[in-house]
């Protein structure tokens, strides 16, 4: 088989909701892509979660988002920055997955994509964006972006950033919170 394109799925399932915001890259699946993915549906959502301040967010611990992977960390205070809010990051420990609810919605959207020829851009997002999830449809949306792998601080840098994060003394790489920066 040869695709004639490649998508990168990245997704973000809103427990208090249930809504379920899924955007996908025609790029590498990087430390970028997530962020820009969390803004993207921050910039969707913004309106109806106004009284929001701070937003914990419940992370996998893949290999572009660890709580060690500098670039992630970087963007997400450019997030708290932009944005205003406070950001809690807390990461399931590894092998931990059934207990993380947006792998459930994974497989619930793999399901029903049982049977179906993905063959387009268009209709992967088409599909993805059909599919409901218990009595909420998703919202499926494309970053045609090009995102380099990689990227990471280094020295200065690094120092800098690690003195934004507060990292839990007990958890220190799976719990930790981004202040904005008040201008």
């Amino acid at each position: 088989m040869r695709p004639k394109e490649k998508l990168v799925p990245g997704g973000i399932l809103e427990p208090v909701s249930g809504r379920s915001f899924l955007f996908f890259g025609s790029s590498n699946k990087t430390s970028d892509f997530l962020v820009d993915g969390i803004l993207l549906w921050w910039a969707e959502r913004k309106g109806e979660l106004s009284h929001v301040r701070q937003l914990v967010v419940n992370m996998d611990n893949g290999p572009e988002c660890s709580g060690r992977r500098t670039q992630f960390l970087y963007r997400m205070t450019e997030f708290s920055d932009l944005t205003g809010l406070t950001i809690r990051l807390i990461y399931y420990p590894p092998y931990h997955s059934k207990y993380n609810g947006i792998e459930r919605y994974w497989a619930g959207l793999e399901k029903s994509w049982n049977g179906y020829l993905l063959d387009s851009v268009a209709t992967v997002l088409n599909r993805a964006g059909n599919f409901v999830w218990r009595g909420t449809q998703t919202t499926a949306r494309l970053l045609d972006t090009l995102y380099e792998k990689g990227v990471k601080l280094c020295g200065k840098e690094k120092d800098d950033l690690e003195k934004r994060l507060l990292r839990s003394r007990k958890l220190r790489w799976w719990d930790i919170v981004i202040c904005p920066k008040v201008v």
